[in-house]
């Protein structure tokens, strides 16, 4: 329990919000931190790229926990930006056009990360493309210049330096960035749904020994890369 709110099934509460993912991604940045550029495409009428115009959507800030799929939480995180569900009504639809049974969502990072998630899940009111952490802008570490924020869902579900959003009408020619089983269709949190054909009460004893060499990995990549 952190903060009188109970953590999920198989969760801890971590007072570092850690730089993490798949180990291949630790020597991976950005090459663009400062302009949000979106490429568009898939299954769409005309594809594009949009980046000022979501300077014309409603920002808002919310307070949510991120929950790492190897077990460990960061409680209370202030995010700022914009809610994903206006940037698909007003900025994707009406540019883009993807068809109507596109709901296969492909996201995609500079660094080269990438995931799914079902277009239902990402209009959920508490999904957002996050540009501002803890008030100030988003960091090269957790994302920059903007990543999509799905609290719901475990974080490899949100995808940091994001630059790509496709929309498929099926998943077949889909590949995950890692280990197939890794993967699980939507990842949500409370189902503890932390990847395909092994019970996710498993994957928490799997997992949690990689935590803390995972961490030190990306830290001194970190500090490498801001070294120069």
């Amino acid at each position: 329990m952190k903060n009188g709110k109970p953590l999920p099934p198989g969760q801890y509460a971590s007072e570092v919000f850690h730089r993490f993912g798949l180990t291949q991604f630790a020597r991976r940045f950005p090459t663009n931190t400062e302009r949000i550029e979106l490429r568009i495409g898939g299954d769409v009428r005309e594809s594009c790229v949009i980046s000022d115009e979501l300077g014309l959507l409603p920002r808002i800030e919310q307070v949510s926990d991120f929950h790492c799929v190897t077990t460990w939480s960061r409680c209370g995180l202030r995010w700022g930006g914009v809610r994903f569900a206006d940037v698909f009504e007003r900025i994707i639809v009406p540019l883009a056009a993807p068809e109507t049974d596109a709901t296969f969502v492909v996201l995609r990072g500079q660094d080269g990360g990438r995931t799914s998630m079902p277009l239902e899940d990402l209009m959920a009111p508490d999904v957002m493309l996050a540009d501002r952490l803890e008030g100030e802008p988003l960091p090269v570490a957790h994302g920059a210049p903007v990543r999509i924020i799905t609290p719901g869902h475990y974080g490899y579900k949100s995808v940091k330096h994001l630059c790509q959003i496709d929309f498929w009408r099926e998943g077949a020619r889909y590949r995950p960035a890692g280990f197939r089983f890794m993967e699980h269709p939507r990842a949500r949190v409370a189902l503890e749904e932390r990847g395909i054909g092994v019970p996710g009460i498993l994957l928490r004893y799997l997992y949690r020994p990689l935590v803390r060499p995972t961490a030190a990995r990306f830290r001194r990549a970190m500090e490498e890369h801001e070294r120069g």
